[in-house]
């Protein structure tokens, strides 16, 4: 091989083809010229590739034949030769040649492994002076290595690292065991203390073993967690140590360190956006808290914006401070960290997919509420009759309308519902505060109707809530074959105690009472036939008590 260094410092490009020929088989120089080598270029991405790897460490990658010669052959021979050139010592200077088939590294002068450019990394975008720099920076670190694992001195420096660094570990371990009991205690009696302490309308949010189970278990996480993290250390810093293990050590710090790096280089390159994101939020909030003072005056009912009142300005609220943030939201969206990746994606397009195929009902119900609150169709506070129920509004939402019902009911009607419905307001035509309170009765044709009128007017004086003003007023609805039907209409007041469905019970009492005083049946006759004597009212019993008469005097 010494000749063969000789030859390789003074011939010729034809003359390293020869040398070349010696080092590798003779039938393979035969049959490959230069035409070979082509061959051997083309088949390059179907040969698998070959790793030289000495002391634990990859010197280099074959990724094609050369000369006929196989990567994995080519390999081995290259392990071969550099242990027995390695095992022989030397001033272990590693040079670089430069040829037209590829690069030397040549040990001392001597010929340790030949790169092509057809063992270059392209996906990873390398060249081939980059490759074989590489490659003579990890056979430096063997030749050194190599030597350290002859002195015995700083192996045994190395074993005292080792035992120094075992130490450590022991005594850490030893601590986070004894803190991790400490801190699972200390939290056990807090969290203990707090949960019972915590309740609402006298009920324990938390359960105290519930309480305990959870600290206990996160306490044994974490501490499992920093109990890895030092193995993982005292591994890392062991193998260290050593030349041989020294590989694998410098791998384990590489890839915590790779791990720390990418998640701070992470955590840094999205701060920019972050503040972004985080100032169009803080312009938001600021418009809405700049338009809040107009809403609060306005229902208060201290201002007024035509369009918006009272009755439309807590919906209006919502809308606008609703569209603020979402126009925020959209703004700050590609400004998020992870905005465009493939999972936030994903998750955007479930949420839409979720949001059109459930939205339809939600839609119709908000469309309805807004519908309802910005035509003013109904209040909070009136009396209504709605698909059957009565009752006061006491909320009128986005989605529900809430009624409470003279009975001590609470109904929660789907705006929908309340759309399609008829709708009867008993307290949108009356004068002023109250509602209208309305009964209907029967009375046969032989009772004057005077009288019948004067009976449920003075009953409706009689019964407590009922308004003086404006008076109670009877209208004769229908003259049926029978009867007569008679409509008592009155305004009753909100801010009295008994709710409508009590209102309407003491009239009727009252309207039993009065019809009792003055001998009036309350009935509604039906006849199987004609009677004998026409059933009439003659004018003399037209203003019977307590029904007074339009002038002093009436003629017969």
């Amino acid at each position: 091989m010494r000749s063969l260094n000789a030859v390789l410092k003074n011939v010729s490009i034809a003359g390293l083809l020869a040398v070349l020929a010696w080092w590798l088989p003779s039938s393979a120089v035969a049959q490959a010229p230069v035409p070979v080598v082509a061959a051997a270029s083309a088949a390059a991405n179907s040969q698998p590739e070959a790793t030289v790897e000495i002391f634990n460490r990859t010197i280099a990658v074959y990724r094609a034949p050369f000369l006929g010669v196989s990567a994995a052959e080519r390999a081995r021979r290259s392990r071969l030769y550099m242990n027995e050139v390695l095992a022989r010592g030397g001033a272990g200077e590693v040079t670089v040649r430069k040829e037209p088939q590829g690069r030397i590294l040549m040990i001392d002068g001597e010929m340790a492994l030949i790169l092509t450019p057809e063992d270059v990394d392209e996906g990873a975008g390398k060249t081939l002076d980059e490759t074989v720099a590489a490659a003579k920076f990890q056979l430096e670190q063997v030749i050194a290595e190599t030597r350290e694992s002859r002195d015995e001195s700083r192996l045994l420096r190395g074993l005292l690292i080792a035992v120094a660094a075992t130490l450590v570990f022991v005594v850490l371990v030893v601590l986070l065991r004894r803190g991790q009991r400490a801190l699972a205690a200390w939290l056990s009696a807090q969290m203990s203390r707090r949960a019972a302490a915590l309740e609402v309308a006298g009920t324990q949010l938390l359960q105290g073993d519930k309480v305990l189970t959870a600290v206990s278990l996160a306490v044994r996480a974490t501490g499992w967690a920093l109990l890895g993290l030092l193995v993982y250390e005292w591994l890392s810093i062991v193998l260290s140590q050593f030349p041989y293990t020294r590989p694998w050590g410098e791998q384990l710090s590489g890839y915590l360190w790779q791990v720390v790096v990418s998640l701070g280089g992470g955590i840094l390159g999205a701060l920019p956006d972050l503040f972004v994101a985080l100032l169009i939020f803080l312009l938001a909030r600021a418009v809405v808290n700049l338009i809040n003072p107009i809403f609060n005056r306005i229902e208060r009912g201290e201002a007024s914006l035509g369009w918006l009142d009272r009755d439309t300005v807590r919906p209006s609220r919502r809308i606008i401070s609703t569209g603020i943030w979402l126009f925020a939201l959209v703004m700050a969206y590609p400004y998020l960290p992870g905005s465009s990746s493939e999972a936030f994606k994903g998750v955007s397009v479930l949420l839409g997919l979720m949001i059109s195929l459930g939205a339809s009902s939600i839609v119709g119900q908000g469309a309805s509420g807004m519908i309802l609150m910005f035509t003013r169709t109904i209040r909070v506070g009136e009396y209504v009759r709605i698909d059957g129920h009565e009752g006061t509004i006491t909320e009128l939402g986005m989605f529900s309308t809430r009624i409470r019902t003279g009975l001590g009911e609470e109904l929660t009607m789907p705006n929908s519902l309340v759309m399609g419905a008829v709708t009867k307001n008993y307290s949108r035509a009356v004068s002023g505060p109250g509602f209208i309170v309305d009964t209907v009765v029967t009375i046969g044709y032989d009772t004057p109707w005077r009288q019948v009128e004067a009976m449920l007017i003075e009953a409706a004086h009689r019964t407590p809530g009922v308004l003086s003003m404006p008076s109670a007023r009877v209208f004769q609805t229908a003259l049926s074959d029978f009867y007569p039907e008679y409509r008592l209409v009155c305004q009753a007041v909100p801010s009295e105690p008994r709710p409508r469905a009590e209102v309407l019970s003491a009239l009727h009492a009252n309207i039993q009472d009065v019809f009792n005083e003055y001998g009036v049946q309350i009935m509604s006759p039906h006849y199987l036939g004609d009677p004998e004597q026409a059933k009439f009212v003659p004018k003399s019993a037209w203003f019977a008590a307590p029904a007074k008469p339009a002038k002093p005097d009436w003629p017969d």
